[in-house]
């Protein structure tokens, strides 16, 4: 269903892949210490991607010989293996359809300003750096399999010193030609099934409004979501409206069972149940109940939900940061969801598939691990 083409573009030099790939744009915070650590690195595409002058970072890149052509149309098939575990995925040009063509299946909501600038990257520069993540259920990782019995292009293990999810991770590509039997085989898979968007709404509806004829995108059969947890602070305190709710204590700040959250503020941790369930597919999701049921106590609105004053945004992974956080005075609230389930994801892709306003609502899922920025740079085509 999916039409797919092989990548041509630019790929970082062999000795010097563990330095120029980095964490996805949306994912490095302004005045972090990650930040710090990539705007050091000079053959970082932080500085592409995220920094001041990304036409003049990425023709420094490309004269410095951090990044090397690549003209022959290929797949690039990735696995990260962090822990016991490892995914495996495929990097490839997929065709740019809008999605009433029902080939690549959005579930969340896009904000204007975000597009805007991956839009602007794009102009500027003529290539993507950063891809779609998306979820097929085409058998595709029996056929990846096949590639993996060679020596990889590249293998490597992400150093960012503990400070984001994707530090010592192991990764390993390999270069699959489109020409190739093997390219033949991954092309004609992945052609049977839809993609689903679980990771970078803003980078394909970029490519879309860009417009591209095709995007970067990494596909995979395996993925796990994270909760997507968030720290508040309300235009009314926590302590203010706390009697008004029916709250149970806790030990600590943790992942609570669904449709159930757990609150954490400077005098304690709380279980919050939902009131109510509804039926529809997007009302029932907690993010959905939590806006509801809890955020109008405290002052807040869906408009507010962007605004670094009143929140920020935290992988399910990162509880005792987001706890330290609330410890230090920056916000009044820290608040752990149950994540999103695949299933639950897929039936509200599915459902918007006859009703372009049923998505998820903003922040509902973290996919973790990410996918580093940089493993291949797409020279894309304009329509």
């Amino acid at each position: 269903m999916v039409a797919t083409i092989g990548l041509t573009g630019l790929r970082p030099a062999p000795e010097q892949v563990a330095l120029v790939t980095a964490p996805p744009y949306d994912v490095i915070k302004k005045g972090s210490k990650l930040e710090a650590l990539l705007a050091a690195r000079a053959q970082s595409l932080y500085h592409v991607t995220l920094g001041e002058r990304p036409a003049e970072a990425f023709a420094r890149l490309r004269s410095d010989a951090a990044l090397i052509a690549d003209d022959e149309p290929a797949y690039y098939v990735y696995e990260q293996r962090f822990g016991a575990e490892a995914r495996t995925g495929v990097f490839v040009a997929a065709e740019v359809t809008p999605y009433a063509a029902k080939q690549i299946i959005r579930h969340e909501k896009t904000f204007d300003d975000k597009v805007k600038g991956r839009i602007a990257l794009a102009r500027a520069t003529d290539h993507t750096f950063g891809p779609v993540f998306a979820l097929t259920q085409a058998k595709i990782g029996a056929v990846l399999a096949k590639a993996k019995s060679a020596a990889p292009l590249y293998h490597f293990t992400t150093d960012l010193q503990a400070l984001n999810d994707l530090h010592g991770i192991e990764s390993r590509i390999w270069r699959v030609t489109q020409a190739s039997e093997l390219g033949r085989e991954i092309q004609s898979t992945l052609a049977t099934q839809p993609f689903y968007i679980a990771d970078g709404h803003h980078r394909y509806h970029a490519a879309l409004l860009n417009p591209q004829t095709h995007a970067l995108v990494y596909v995979t059969e395996e993925a796990r979501i994270q909760a997507y947890d968030r720290v508040v602070n309300g235009v009314r305190k926590f302590a203010d409206i706390k009697s008004a709710l029916e709250l149970r204590p806790t030990s600590t700040l943790h992942t609570p069972p669904k449709h159930t959250f757990c609150l954490y503020t400077r005098d304690g941790a709380y279980l919050l149940d939902a009131k109510t369930i509804p039926t529809d597919v997007v009302g029932r999701l907690d993010c959905s109940i939590l806006e509801r049921e809890l955020y109008p106590q405290l002052g807040l609105t869906h408009s507010m939900i962007q605004d670094p004053k009143h929140f920020d945004y935290y992988p399910e992974s990162q509880i005792d940061q987001m706890k330290a956080v609330v410890d230090r005075g920056e916000y009044d609230l820290a608040i752990a969801l149950h994540p999103v389930s695949i299933d639950e994801l897929v039936a509200v892709a599915d459902a918007g598939l006859s009703n372009p306003d049923i998505v998820m609502p903003e922040k509902s899922t973290f996919f973790a691990p990410k996918i580093l920025s940089g493993l291949f740079v797409y020279r894309h085509v304009m329509k």
